[in-house]
């Protein structure tokens, strides 16, 4: 039986996911002790990070607190949520693709 040699040429192409913003939101009822909390907590930022972005919520009413996948973005909006709820405040987090 004759021995049969096929080149295959195969391209591979490394597409990067989307990338989601995770949003907190100003409001008049949320401490702002909590929101350090927040951010120490769910996205991992020391405490003058936390301290800088939850004053950036304050006056301009919103700041991004990391850009993720898709599925970690909506847990931590998610987590956000389910603290706020347990400790009684309003505190809103959204997302938004980049």
């Amino acid at each position: 039986m004759p021995k049969i040699e096929e080149e295959i040429k195969t391209v591979l192409r490394v597409v990067e996911p989307t990338k989601y913003k995770v949003l907190l939101h100003n409001d008049d009822y949320t401490s702002m002790e909590f929101v350090v909390e927040i951010l120490m907590e769910v996205f991992h930022k020391n405490e003058l990070e936390s301290e800088q972005i939850m004053l950036n919520i304050h006056q301009k009413g919103r700041a991004i607190c990391g850009i993720y996948t898709f599925e970690i973005a909506q847990t931590k909006v998610q987590q956000v949520k389910l603290m706020a709820k347990r400790s009684g405040f309003p505190l809103l987090a959204t997302l938004e693709q980049e």
